[in-house]
């Protein structure tokens, strides 16, 4: 079965960064696209981050210059480097594939700015 993986979540101060990996398994990651979402306490989860299965990212406005998703289809991983991180991006992670029907999510990374 299609199973995701993230790791690299964590504590961070403002300002600091941090790269967070995404492992598929049990499906062909490159015909598909991926994303990364989040979802903060008391809050609806958002798309952060998305990348074709040819390499082309999009960005929400609230993150754009300062996350940066890419692919490496050779691991069947995923990733998305965080800098200039924010308290406001203090949220649990999730990385989800878009493989029809309903795509496959991930069990989520917390990630945490605070000083």
């Amino acid at each position: 079965q299609v199973q995701l993986v993230e790791s690299g979540g964590g504590l961070v101060q403002p300002g600091g960064s941090l790269r967070l990996s995404c492992v598929i398994s049990g499906t062909t990651f490159r015909d598909y696209a991926m994303g990364w979402f989040r979802q903060a306490p008391g809050k609806q989860r958002e798309m952060v981050a998305g990348i074709t299965s040819g390499g082309n990212p999009n960005y929400a406005d609230s993150v754009k210059g300062r996350f940066t998703i890419s692919r490496d289809n050779a691991k069947n991983t995923g990733y998305l480097q965080m800098n200039s991180l924010k308290p406001e991006d203090t949220a649990v992670y999730y990385c989800k594939l878009f493989q029809a029907p309903h795509g496959y999510w991930g069990q989520g990374t917390q990630v945490t700015v605070s000083s």
